[in-house]
């Protein structure tokens, strides 16, 4: 569950990554401030790449005997 939620993030904060560079460069408008979009998507895949680095994903629950 945590590899997926790490992949989600690092797929969102790519595309709001992408999607800021392109409003700053003037190539494309988004309604949404450019520099908002890079701050949210470097935060965002910084965040999901560490998920996906550091942590373990087991589906199994352990119990205790």
């Amino acid at each position: 569950m945590i590899k997926i939620l790490g992949f989600i993030l690092t797929l969102g904060g790519g595309i709001s990554l992408v999607l800021g560079v392109l409003g700053v460069f003037g190539s494309m408008s988004t309604g949404l401030s450019p520099w908002a979009l890079i701050i949210l998507g470097v935060v965002f895949f910084f965040a999901g790449i560490g998920l996906l680095k550091y942590r373990k994903d087991t589906d199994t629950i352990e119990s205790e005997k």
